[in-house]
């Protein structure tokens, strides 16, 4: 059984938590990774999509699969599929707020049928040896905000642990993040709860815990282009000092190795095109970075790559 107490967590974000991702930022001290999430129709029609965002690696360990759909059969006997390939535990998303996914009845359009999330869990539960976890969010707008409710069901079909993000689906990730539901779902339920939203240094990590109870804290949009955060993050929690920021070449030298990663996993074409957006994350901010981004860009191979970056360093 996987412990959700204590930990910091990297949140599962499509098109960003692809295996190199992870990879990198376990090595910076996160504590738990997802992957990428998983359509459960697509494993079931055995889309050639799917099998790239299975692939983990023993050193990302513990990695939880994150899949979504609204069939609780189909959902169960796709993830009973996968449960020998190393994940350490099986995550629905229920908080996806993309139109495609929410107009076909599942992510966040979850949060509307209280009954059918009891029903996929309770699927998952009774089909699959591997805990079952949920990601929710505070509510699909803001007349209905029911996570305490889900979550109670949930916890009564046998979730392992639930992630939830303080805002609705209405809000996508504009607004604030509200923390009191988090606090809210934790108080309701005895299954350990994962607070998500507006997280983006240490302190937020300490507060978020002071504040709503949660047993672990989920980061996902400040780790884009800084996986240095659950280093400085984890040296906090331990000493109460940051860690020295990465300079100019140390970023370059994550971002090529972050290339290298890329090319060994997917292939050049590939690897270097998904690489684009990383680079523009990584250089957020930095002198001539909008020009950066442009010329990123046009790059095609990882010689023109370290090309490009090599003009960043000191």
């Amino acid at each position: 059984m996987i412990d959700f107490t204590d930990k910091i967590i990297l949140a599962p974000m499509a098109g960003i938590c692809d295996l190199p991702f992870r990879l990198l930022c376990k090595e910076q001290g996160c504590d738990i990774v997802y992957t990428e999430m998983i359509s459960a129709k697509g494993m079931y029609y055995n889309n050639k999509n799917t099998e790239p965002l299975l692939m983990t690696d023993d050193k990302e360990k513990p990695v939880g699969v994150q899949i979504f759909g609204s069939e609780p059969r189909l959902m169960a006997e796709q993830a009973k599929r996968i449960e020998d390939r190393g994940f350490a535990f099986i995550d629905v998303n229920m908080g996806c707020p993309v139109p495609k996914i929410v107009n076909n009845g599942e992510g966040s359009a979850l949060m509307k049928n209280p009954k059918l999330i009891g029903d996929i869990v309770n699927e998952l539960v009774n089909l699959c040896s591997l805990p079952i976890t949920i990601k929710i969010r505070a509510g699909f707008n803001e007349e209905n905000i029911n996570a305490v409710e889900v979550a109670q069901i949930a916890q009564k079909a046998g979730v392992s642990a639930i992630a939830v993000h303080g805002r609705t689906r209405e809000q996508y990730y504009h607004g604030k993040a509200d923390w009191d539901i988090i606090k809210a779902v934790k108080k309701s339920v005895k299954v350990p709860v994962i607070g998500n939203g507006d997280v983006t240094s240490a302190e937020d990590v300490i507060r978020i815990k002071k504040e709503t109870g949660c047993d672990s804290v989920m980061i996902g949009r400040a780790a884009k282009g800084n996986p240095w955060l659950f280093a400085d993050i984890k040296e906090f929690l331990k000493s109460g000092n940051h860690i020295v920021r990465p300079d100019i070449n140390e970023i370059c030298e994550m971002m090529l190795r972050h290339a290298r990663l890329m090319i060994e996993y997917k292939g050049e074409f590939t690897g270097i095109h998904e690489m684009r957006k990383h680079v523009a994350w990584y250089t957020q901010g930095m002198k001539d970075s909008a020009k950066l981004r442009a010329r990123i860009n046009t790059v095609e191979t990882y010689e023109e790559l370290e090309k490009l970056i090599s003009r960043l360093k000191g």
